[in-house]
């Protein structure tokens, strides 16, 4: 074999000569693999993952078509260069080396069904005996074989459990071995972008960090009993960090300090237990950025990664694949549908992260939002992420899912430790609000809504739907005479409602009147307070929520959640059933105490015995069969892949805009845009693109900017009647 074989070339002329590409990859993949006991795995799959590029045909190619786009793979292109690395870890592995041999041949196109892969590597064998005919290395095709882990000796066929378990280790050695291979091309096409990927604080530092802010922030809060339950709380999450890695509750009523109680036991958890960060999981991208500019006040920018935009690249080409997020700081919030469905995605640029899931605590923030029917593959998952890879689940809300394992739930959790210990009768102590039933379970009209809410100086009001929340508004509008009520929805991208939220802030805090008309968007991780709080019927977790925005400091004696009947029902699925077994509950068992946790008990029991459970079920076979491609395809939070981004370039988003067209996408680039992104359905934006509604940014982005802006209101967000094409359906979520 000849000297000076590449594996790229960069514009400029520089070479990257492929030995050293795949002893570097191999080095970084085996460091990452070790965190979860397969670093000689990871590091001999990271050694022949380009092995293809040794053929003839391939450094031709890349020497006629230098820079990062010459060896990008797509299906049916001559650029396969992963099909003969996966040939010879099975040729010299055998069948039980599958996992390794997928994570090659995936680690561009994406892991594939078993059959998919199969065929492949027997269709396309020749691809491999190019590479031998060029005679590489004899020590690189020789290099020794791992001993496998002991776990996968004496399997049996039809074996459920070791076929997930095999499933999800192939999982983190793709994962592995991606972030790996990225991160070494990076490394030669823009070291100045890899070197700014500093290790970030250590989790020692930021525990000590916070723990410093929050002896400050107590030693200056009035002597209230609220304060002094959220103490005990803290206190609490402090004594337990001690205990071994494992599944935790953390259930404290809805303005006890739960956020910054949760990150204290995590981050004391990590140091003495030596786990590597933490990462919060919040159900609603609408809310996550707040949470995450705590965490930023009290650890600072480098600590924390936010990661929640759908402005995610779909596909691989030469800019976008060095951009995917990768989960490097210690402190990760993201959201719900990001987390697990990277969990059980195929593709390169969703999967890089998994591994650094590993060694972490995992914060389930208000985890009753999680979508039950999915609940087999998830709880799954979680479980096999505690007992296999050495992570830490937290789950922390006021209204506890009930995911231990039950005649109702039979695919639930075994051993769940709760961390505030009963005789701090935090729910007692707590107490701060009177619910008010509605007399007649019969709808009421917004018009009649809108006159009492108009009799309060300031309350919220809580509506199913964002057409819901315009009507209202405007309903009152009418009454008073003028829009000084405020709006929020998910039709306002995050900046736009981070500046009404600090404005309610601020004018509560002067005692100034306000009324907000708002989707259940509000209803988990902001800071909010009422004395009254109008809230349309829901699950009675969505109540017990909507009343942590009412007298959440305690300055009452009592305040008032005011349950009405709304004229519309609620988005369909959990919503719509949670509803109904609040009702069935209702006229059951008369007044419900929503604060209780038996009830809270009783109302998930019920809501899982009416949630089909089959969905996730049948992602269970697709794995237990190898087939990840189809896991991927199923495993979707958000039914029927409705959902792209959609960035308003109002404000500093047009520059942010701007800086992408010019720059192409990377991280930062990504991330800057996240602020000013909304999720439209797909086939809206499909259709806008097309009539110029949307203007194409860097190819995976699509922007509303320039004249097109005045379908964005300033006080509504995005009005979607103002942008052509249009679905009155999509006004159904919240």
């Amino acid at each position: 074999m000849t000297a000076q074989v590449l594996a790229h070339v960069a514009a400029d002329g520089r070479l990257h000569l492929l030995d050293d590409h795949l002893r570097d990859v191999a080095e970084l993949a085996g460091r990452f693999g070790a965190a979860f006991g397969a670093g000689e795995h990871a590091a001999l799959a990271g050694l022949w993952h380009d092995l293809g590029k040794y053929s003839g045909d391939f450094q031709r190619l890349i020497h006629s078509a230098n820079g990062l786009e010459a060896h990008i793979e797509a299906e049916g292109n001559e650029r396969d260069h992963s099909t003969a690395g996966a040939v010879h870890m099975i040729e010299r592995g055998g069948p039980k080396f599958y996992p390794l041999a997928a994570a090659i041949a995936g680690h561009h196109a994406g892991l594939a069904d078993f059959d998919e892969l199969r065929r492949r590597l027997k269709g396309r064998r020749h691809l491999y005996e190019a590479v031998l005919r060029r005679q590489p290395p004899e020590e690189l095709l020789k290099e020794s074989l791992p001993a496998l882990p002991e776990w996968m000796n004496g399997a049996t066929s039809g074996d459920t459990s070791f076929a997930l378990r095999l499933e999800m280790w192939g999982r983190m050695l793709f994962s592995a071995l991606c972030d790996a291979d990225f991160l070494d091309t990076e490394r030669f096409f823009a070291p100045e972008r890899f070197a700014r990927r500093a290790a970030g604080p250590h989790v020692g530092e930021l525990a000590a960090r916070l723990k410093d802010r929050v002896l400050e922030l107590e030693s200056r809060a009035p002597a209230t009993e609220v304060n002094r339950a959220r103490r005990d709380v803290r206190l609490a999450c402090e004594a337990r960090a001690a205990d071994p890695p494992g599944f935790f509750s953390l259930t404290v009523p809805t303005g006890g300090g739960k956020t910054l109680a949760a990150m204290a036991f995590a981050l004391e958890h990590a140091q003495r237990h030596g786990l590597d960060r933490v990462i919060v999981v919040i159900p609603y991208t609408s809310i996550i950025e707040q949470s995450a500019k705590v965490y930023r006040s009290i650890f600072g920018e480098g600590a924390v990664i936010e990661h929640h935009s759908g402005v995610d690249p779909l596909r691989e080409n030469p800019l976008n694949r060095l951009s995917s997020e990768n989960w490097d700081a210690p402190i990760i919030v993201t959201t719900t549908v990001q987390f697990f469905e990277s969990l059980f995605a195929n593709r390169p640029g969703a999967c890089r992260k998994l591994h650094n899931v590993s060694r972490s605590v995992i914060v389930l923030d208000e985890a009753q939002a999680v979508p039950g029917e999915l609940l087999p593959a998830i709880l799954d998952g979680l479980t096999q992420l505690v007992r296999r890879y050495g992570a830490t689940v937290v789950i922390s809300t006021a209204t506890q899912p009930a995911w231990q394992r039950s005649e109702r739930l039979p695919v639930g959790l075994d051993t769940v430790s709760e961390v505030c210990p009963p005789e701090l009768d935090l729910f007692g102590r707590l107490r701060r609000v009177e619910v008010v039933w509605p007399e007649r379970d019969e709808p009421v009209s917004y018009e009649t809504l809108a006159g009492q809410v108009a009799l309060e100086a300031s309350c919220l009001a809580v509506v199913h739907r964002r057409d819901d929340a315009r009507d209202l508004c405007r309903q009152v509008d009418r009454i008073i005479g003028d829009e000084s009520t405020i709006h929020l929805s998910a039709l306002m991208t995050p900046a736009h409602r981070s500046l009404v939220l600090s404005r309610v802030r601020d004018m509560r805090s002067r005692g100034e009147d306000v009324r907000v008309v708002s989707t259940q968007l509000v209803e988990a991780g902001v800071d909010l307070d009422f004395p009254v709080v109008f809230r349309a019927l829901a699950g009675l977790d969505s109540l017990a929520q909507a009343a942590g925005r009412c007298n959440r400091e305690g300055r009452l004696e009592r305040g008032q959640l005011r349950v009405f009947i709304a004229p519309t029902d609620p988005p369909p699925g959990v919503p719509l059933t949670g509803r109904d077994v609040a009702r069935m509950l209702r006229r059951e068992k008369g007044a419900l105490d929503i604060f209780d946790p038996v009830t809270q008990r009783e109302y998930f029991a019920e809501l899982y015995a009416r949630t089909a459970l089959e969905r996730g079920m049948e992602v269970q076979r697709e794995r237990a069969r190898l087939n990840y491609r189809r896991v991927s395809e199923s495993f979707k939070l958000i039914r029927d892949g409705w959902s792209a981004p959609l960035v308003i370039a109002h404000d500093d988003g047009a520059d942010r805009v701007d800086a992408l067209r010019q720059h192409g996408p990377s991280r930062d680039r990504l991330r800057a845009l996240q602020p000013y992104t909304i999720n439209v359905p797909r086939r809206l934006l499909d259709a806008w693109a097309r009539s110029g509604a949307a203007s194409s940014v860097a190819e995976t982005v699509h922007a509303l900017e320039g004249p097109r802006l005045e379908a964005y209101d300033r006080r509504f967000g995005l009005v979607p009647e103002r942008m052509g094409s249009f679905d009155p359906s999509w006004l159904i979520v919240g």
